[in-house]
């Protein structure tokens, strides 16, 4: 459990494809201004780590909320709750099909506006563009993004990505720079104007939290980032995906 800021704390997982490769996962913890606790998604957790999480939270009474993000991102729902079932439950509306009978609260979170009931303490931000729930389930592009206003730290899982070299190696070869989902193509919405709507989207963000220290991305790492360095990276991301959209809007428009 790495502490990245006195509102911030990030907990990476362990995810492996095949039951092999680990491209990792994570969660994350919110400090908000009352001194209560926005967990965001869930991963599995060791014993020292679920001890931590317990200490920090205090037995999970200061959780304030549980929020998922990413509408594919569901292994861990059931457990998280467990821990803290008396905090008011959100996810997205694919998390609320997968777990009918868990109490879920509110609206579905990629439908909250700048208004939501936690703007004190998080931004949100949804890819316009982009299928929110794609009908190949293998493509998990869409998210909601997540940034703490007082640390400026933003949590994300598949719409940006961290790749770092696995094991030992990731201990002398530095993470890459923030990247767009590989799967972009197949989740732009097949219609006129959603590439464009994507690189709009992009920009904006990119614009708008310029000033992020830090992206914990949940495949594989945490990008610490220079002054300006969100806003750079956002934008070469987008750069190196240039052909896609472009083959896009030669089909689409």
């Amino acid at each position: 459990m790495d502490k990245l800021a006195d509102t911030f704390w990030n907990i990476r997982g362990t995810y492996r494809i095949a039951g092999v490769l680990n491209i990792g996962t994570h969660m994350s913890v919110v400090k908000r201004a009352d001194g209560r606790f926005i967990v965001i998604d869930g991963c599995d957790l060791d014993d020292d780590e679920r001890a931590q999480l317990m200490a920090l939270t205090g037995n999970g009474e200061k959780v304030a909320a549980v929020v998922h993000v990413h509408p594919f991102h569901t292994m861990h729902v059931e457990a998280t709750h467990a821990l803290f079932p008396l905090a008011p439950l959100h996810g997205t509306e694919r998390h609320r099909r997968r777990f009918p009978a868990l109490p879920w609260a509110g609206v579905p979170v990629e439908a909250w506006g700048d208004d939501h009931a936690f703007a004190d303490t998080l931004e949100l931000s949804v890819p316009d563009g982009v299928d929110f729930v794609c009908v190949d389930e293998r493509v998990h592009v869409a998210s909601v993004v997540v940034r703490d206003r007082a640390s400026r730290i933003v949590h994300v899982d598949d719409t940006f990505n961290v790749m770092a070299a696995p094991g030992l190696l990731g201990s002398f070869l530095p993470a890459s720079s923030l990247r767009m989902h590989p799967m972009l193509g197949r989740a732009l919405k097949p219609q006129a104007g959603a590439a464009d709507a994507y690189a709009a989207w992009a920009r904006d963000l990119a614009r708008r939290w310029a000033d992020t220290r830090i992206v914990c991305a949940a495949h594989s790492s945490v990008r610490e980032l220079p002054e300006g360095g969100f806003g750079r990276e956002v934008e070469a991301a987008l750069e190196r995906v240039a052909g896609t959209l472009e083959r896009h809007r030669a089909r689409y428009g």
